[in-house]
């Protein structure tokens, strides 16, 4: 249990099973905290609580019997599940927690004044930061109060600590902060840039000539090795490691690529994030992403992919 010098213990509820859910609900059930994890009864994740040996209920049981409700379900149904089956249970002196700040921002949720609102967020995928504390360390992690009850600070470290995040290190924030750069840097690099200038590169190169499989070595293969050296060696320690024919031909032509003209989309784009307009967006058009998946799956740069990824597996 969490425990405070006064002698208070605090339940956690983790509401959700998915790649974050079973990583943090196991990492705080393994530190010995009292841990329930609430999912869908007889939903995909009921029986793989069961099966790793951690305490489940139905999510409205869970958040009942929590003092912490820490909510780690997709962004678009969050709303939903809180007015149905958290937000009768959350009585004074609870405290509602998350790992990104999406409802809270946007106001999908509201809490009532007299409970804590608190983000514990880890900076990496769920199993890399269980597999990291497994190994006897930590992920860093972002930490955030936006609704203080006294001990909110407190009780969120605590849960940070239990999951070895304070061994790496901890970054304080507020939700809007965490919320606003997470939205702008998954559209403009992580998800929407990147996979942008992979497909745009590899077109120039078909539509010349160049036979499809070595442009996708060229243009998507490779990017695993750069994004590994860039992350270990920063971007000193990466124009090292590159040739010198690299370096320069990197160092010279790509604002040619990322142009003033990008600079200003990206202005643009994190405007819509703070005013709100893209979640709306987001959360009206969801219906739209099986066509914009269809699409993505066949692209020629995907369909020369899977052939070439296939010669790797062994």
């Amino acid at each position: 249990m969490i425990e405070y010098d006064d002698g208070m213990d605090k339940k956690i509820a983790v509401i959700g099973y998915g790649a974050q859910g079973r990583a943090q609900a196991r990492m705080m059930h393994e530190s010995g905290l009292d841990v329930v994890v609430g999912v869908r009864e007889n939903g995909a994740s009921w029986d793989a609580v069961s099966k790793d040996g951690l305490p489940r209920a139905t999510i409205a049981e869970a958040a009942k019997q929590a003092d912490i409700i820490h909510i780690l379900i997709p962004d678009e149904v969050q709303k939903e599940v809180y007015e149905t089956e958290i937000k009768q249970h959350l009585t004074p002196g609870k405290t509602l927690s998350f790992s990104h700040g999406f409802a809270i921002v946007f106001e999908q949720i509201v809490p009532p004044k007299d409970v804590g609102v608190i983000m514990v967020s880890p900076k990496a995928p769920g199993p890399e930061a269980y597999q990291v504390y497994k190994d006897g360390f930590g992920v860093p992690a972002l930490v955030a109060v936006h609704q203080d009850i006294g001990d909110s600070r407190q009780v969120a470290m605590a849960m940070a600590k239990a999951m070895n995040f304070t061994k790496a290190g901890i970054i304080e924030c507020s939700f809007a902060q965490e919320t606003h750069e997470n939205l702008f840097s998954e559209q403009t690099v992580l998800c929407g840039g990147v996979t942008e200038l992979i497909k745009t590169a590899f077109e120039v190169l078909v539509e010349k000539g160049y036979p499809p499989e070595l442009a996708y070595f060229e243009c998507f293969h490779q990017m695993k090795l750069i994004a590994d050296v860039l992350q270990k060696e920063g971007l000193e320690g990466f124009w090292n490691v590159v040739s010198n024919t690299a370096e320069y031909g990197g160092l010279t032509r790509g604002k040619r690529v990322i142009t003033p003209q990008t600079k200003e989309a990206m202005r643009e784009i994190l405007a819509e994030v703070e005013d709100g307009t893209f979640a709306a967006e987001m959360l009206e058009n969801l219906d739209s992403l099986p066509e914009m998946r269809k699409k993505e799956r066949d692209h020629p740069l995907e369909i020369v992919g899977k052939k070439i990824r296939a010669m790797f597996q062994r």
